[in-house]
């Protein structure tokens, strides 16, 4: 019994996982810094992101945050658009549950070389029946729905790293 669970964990220890971090942080390097182009429509939207973009930069690819000139890569994030979709209406027909949609365009420059990237990130919140939505909820939900769309570029960028090996 013994040498069956010692030869399960050699055979499970030696297949070669990978977190998705570590592949993104291949593509990365060790030093990020981040950029994002504000919108005149709705700027308050942009220092939200921001905030979502350099704490998923830290913890997402566990590199450290730099100034442009110093950084190994350098994404720049254009917001496309913030939208609320409602989803479900409680019986009288007012809206409970909404859905923020957050899109964006990501420019990774690395090496004097640039890819694009598209992402969308999307959240779903309740409020109550015949309210609007609070200025706190609105921005909670667009910061969950850019952190979304930042996990999914880290998934592109984990892919792209997973296949450059």
């Amino acid at each position: 019994m013994k040498y069956w669970i010692l030869s399960a964990l050699i055979l499970l220890s030696g297949c070669g996982y990978q977190p998705a971090s570590h592949y993104a942080k291949n593509i990365v390097g060790e030093s990020v810094s981040t950029e994002v182009v504000v919108s005149m429509e709705d700027p308050q939207n942009t220092v939200i992101i921001k905030d979502a973009v350099d704490t998923a930069v830290i913890t997402k690819f566990r590199t450290a945050l730099v100034p442009k000139n110093m950084a190994k890569t350098h994404l720049k994030i254009s917001i496309g658009s913030v939208s609320f979709t409602p989803l479900r209406y409680d019986t009288d027909g007012y809206v409970i549950t909404y859905r923020t949609t957050v899109t964006m365009s990501i420019i990774r420059t690395s090496e004097e070389k640039s890819y694009t990237y598209s992402t969308k990130g999307m959240y779903d919140f309740e409020i109550e029946p015949n309210a609007i939505i609070s200025d706190q909820a609105r921005f909670e939900a667009i910061r969950q729905g850019a952190q979304k769309g930042i996990d999914a570029f880290v998934a592109q960028i984990a892919a792209q790293g997973a296949n450059s090996k």
